[in-house]
């Protein structure tokens, strides 16, 4: 795997897989920023993310998604954790890519089904069989999201340190901390 320099990390996956928990936990490993591109949307519209699919339906919300993406582009030493149906604009897999290095944060059916099924806030599991949802759901963007990534982690029940480093080292990023380290230390 190439070194990730200081382009931006990504994380995709479904909703559930910890993409906010992991990135937060990953750009506090860096020292980088992290932004979850659904909190910026809800920033920027100052409305939760439901109150924007009731308004707007999915299509409306897909399209303020694209753009958050697309402001990324060009940008350094940034963390982003995705919403889950980011992959499924053509256009935004291709700007993933352009950003640095997409990591899809895989986890069964059944371990998003318990991780989301408190949740209210995910307007596409609001409906009668939340479980049946997300299967179709993770059947149809599966191939999106390994198309996407340049690593895949599974999340499993393992903790988020442990998730972290093995993303650090899939993309060799605490080689280059150290080495870094250490040229500041011998420039003293």
């Amino acid at each position: 795997m190439n070194e990730v320099s200081n382009q931006c990390i990504v994380l995709v996956g479904m909703m559930g897989a910890g993409k906010s928990t992991v990135g937060k936990a990953l750009a506090k490993h860096l020292s980088w920023e992290f932004t979850d591109t659904d909190h910026l949307i809800e920033h920027q519209t100052g409305v939760s993310i439901p109150v924007i699919f009731e308004i707007e339906g999915e299509a409306g919300f897909r399209r303020r998604e694209s753009t958050a993406l697309a402001s990324f582009v060009g940008k350094e030493r940034q963390v982003i954790a995705t919403g889950g149906g980011i992959v499924l604009v053509q256009e935004n897999r291709e700007v993933l890519k352009q950003i640095g290095s997409v990591i899809y944060l895989s986890a069964s059916a059944s371990e998003l089904y318990q991780r989301t099924r408190m949740d209210k806030n995910r307007p596409l599991l609001q409906g009668p069989n939340p479980r049946r949802k997300i299967e179709e759901l993770l059947a149809a963007r599966l191939p999106l999201y390994k198309e996407c990534a340049s690593v895949i982690i599974e999340t499993g029940r393992q903790p988020v340190y442990q998730i972290v480093n093995k993303i650090s080292l899939a993309l060799n990023l605490d080689q280059k901390n150290e080495s870094s380290t250490q040229k500041a230390i011998g420039t003293e």
